[in-house]
């Protein structure tokens, strides 16, 4: 493989010919999906920064990659004798890639990217301040075909339809409830290039995309069918004809920019300018009318069913059993036996595999031990990763695709003896992650409200975390979803609003750069809670089972309320794993589920 200065050279080589100053490239497909398919993994293989998430941008005599808190240890390390300077972004006096150009670049300039990968709300943060320093944006270059000579192809894999005994939502209902949020936009046709959108609007999935089961697709909805636009091959003549029966007609993919050319002027076109890119409406007709909204999809497949949620919740019970009995090899394994990070992914994903329902991991495994843990999106490889040795804590963040819906748990274990300092962390961080799951709100408050029930004992503790606090998951679709997120640095919207069903992470944390990191994780469901004179009220429901490792805890800092939720919760966890465990687990889990509230009034009585 090239090193990144090569790779370098050859980008500026080409954006040379095509007379361009500066060339941006970010971390997206033409779906602008999270994860990656390999052919659009370009960010990565241009800098070797291996995060989820991006921007590099490209000079005659520079190079940067902007990435926010969760990934500047990481980005740091990777990008060392790269060539290419880390910029926080988020931090103070870091300003954007657009306005980092215009401050760079004479007047005049040009500076390109692929306008195929390039949100278009995002490219109009990019451009605008390219705009006002008399900078021009050219987005019709894929220069990455010229300079990445092994650049992988589109997926093939076939696609595949979700198991019926796990969709209570028929295709043809969503696609009706689609329709008729289409009609409330007097839109006549709907753009979709979101990959988790289509397969929910299809109850479809695929292997195109790692950790999620979606696969590449465009698709076009008006009153009487839906275009679906994939790779030739990839749906067999069965699914086609069943596809069929509900107005589903398999086109390919290639064809996607002609079909939008042909939709015919004075049309309405609804498309989700946060989920579709500039240069894939790029070929729209100018005298199309562009209805810009929100996907009704995203809102629609946020909110799961009843029906869903028991699939849901039995696909936490087989995932909180495998986690289980990895917990228990892990408190019972020779003390001589030699574990690295590394050994944690290995045997906790051979222990989800054999569970019922199991498709996949939902996302790469952070296993991260002291220093390690305190990267949010730390990952571990053969190359670079720790011996677990020695006093301290290790921090596992994991999760599973089922048939029946996707896990995302965190959990921190303590190896040896951890210091005072060390369990007042895992302390507040739980005490955090208690006061959200306690919290009642009336239905429709906008979901970053909520960020302050958790940051609210870590704030007191004098302590704070660069993330956010949850965001919404799929069902048997991505590990993150919208439209809700739970964070204080998120503008609420309209859209953000709590509703019944919604499935999001209650993930608070505490990060010390080179020492520990502690992140505490449920997944929780919105429920009805009461409805009163004064308003409809939701509640969470934890879904995730799996017991908090009450060692790191000091419960003299906890309220009566926050052990009782504990106790509650590890009562919860016993009674319905056990079932699921043989008995050497079982009586491990008895212990790991021990009432805390009990021991702290024999201590202070």
């Amino acid at each position: 493989m090239s090193s990144p200065t090569a790779r370098l050279s050859r980008l500026r080589a080409a954006m040379s010919a095509q007379g361009l100053a500066a060339y941006v490239v970010v971390s997206a497909d033409p779906h602008l999906s999270e994860y990656l398919p390999q052919r659009w993994r370009t960010r990565q293989w241009l800098s070797g920064f291996t995060g989820s998430v991006g921007t590099a941008v490209v000079t005659a005599d520079q190079a940067c990659v902007w990435v926010d808190s969760r990934y500047w240890e990481q980005a740091d390390a990777e990008l060392s004798g790269s060539g290419i300077s880390l910029m926080r972004a988020g931090a103070d006096g870091v300003p954007e890639p657009g306005e980092w150009l215009a401050k760079s670049l004479a007047h005049g300039a040009r500076v390109g990217i692929d306008g195929q990968v390039l949100g278009l709300a995002a490219g109009r943060r990019l451009e605008q301040p390219l705009i006002d320093a008399g900078m021009v944006l050219h987005t019709d270059a894929d220069l990455f075909d010229q300079v990445w000579a092994d650049r992988p192809g589109l997926p093939t894999e076939p696609v595949y339809e979700h198991d019926p005994a796990c969709t209570p939502r028929l295709r043809a209902e969503k696609l009706q409830a689609v329709r008729r949020a289409m009609a409330d936009h007097n839109a006549q046709v709907h753009v979709i290039s979101s990959l988790d959108d289509i397969a929910w609007l299809t109850n479809l999935r695929g292997t195109d995309v790692d950790y999620n089961p979606v696969f590449l697709a465009h698709a076009l909805l008006d009153s009487q069918s839906l275009r679906l636009f994939v790779v030739p091959g990839k749906i067999d003549a069965a699914l086609a004809g069943r596809l069929a029966e509900d107005g589903v007609q398999v086109c390919d993919y290639a064809g996607f920019a002609a079909a939008l050319a042909a939709i015919e002027p004075g049309q309405r076109v609804l498309i989700d300018p946060a989920r579709v890119t500039r240069g894939v409406i790029a070929a729209l007709r100018e005298e199309v009318v562009r209805v810009e909204a929100i996907n009704p999809s995203t809102l629609l497949k946020s909110c799961k069913t009843e029906g869903e949620l028991v699939h849901v919740r039995r696909a936490m019970e087989h995932d909180g059993a495998a986690l289980c009995e990895f917990l228990h090899w892990f408190d019972t394994r020779e003390p001589s036996e030699p574990i690295t990070e590394l050994t944690i992914d290995e045997q906790l994903t051979a222990r989800r595999q054999v569970r019922p329902g199991f498709v996949s991991l939902s996302f790469p495994t952070i296993a991260g031990f002291n220093g390690n843990g305190a990267m949010p999106h730390y990952r571990a490889t053969p190359q670079s990763h720790s011996a677990i040795e020695g006093d301290g804590l290790l921090l596992i963040d994991s999760g599973a695709q089922y048939v029946g819906g996707t896990t995302d748990i965190t959990r921190v274990l303590p190896v040896g003896t951890p210091n005072r300092e060390q369990k007042r962390d895992f302390t507040l961080v739980l005490k955090g992650m208690i006061n959200l799951s306690l919290a009642h709100f009336p239905v429709g408050v906008p979901s970053p409200m909520l960020d302050v029930l958790a940051r609210a004992p870590i704030w007191a503790g004098g302590a704070e975390y660069g993330h956010g606090t949850g965001h919404g998951v799929g069902y048997f679709l991505n590990v993150h979803e919208g439209p809700q997120v739970i964070s204080w640095r998120a503008t609420p919207s309209p859209h953000m609003a709590m509703r019944a069903g919604m499935i999001t992470s209650n993930e608070p944390g505490i990060y010390r750069a080179g020492q520990w990191g502690v992140r505490i994780e449920n997944l929780v469901a919105n429920v009805a809670a009461q409805t009163t004179a004064l308003g409809e009220f939701l509640r969470f429901e934890t879904l995730t089972l799996c017991p908090i490792d009450t060692r790191c805890v000091l419960p003299e800092l906890m309220t009566e309320t926050e052990l009782a939720w504990l106790d509650t919760y590890h009562a919860e966890v016993l009674a319905r794993l056990s079932p699921l465990l043989a008995p050497e687990v079982q009586q491990w889990l008895h212990l790991r589920c021990q009432a805390l509230a009990p021991r702290r009034s024999a201590t202070t009585g």
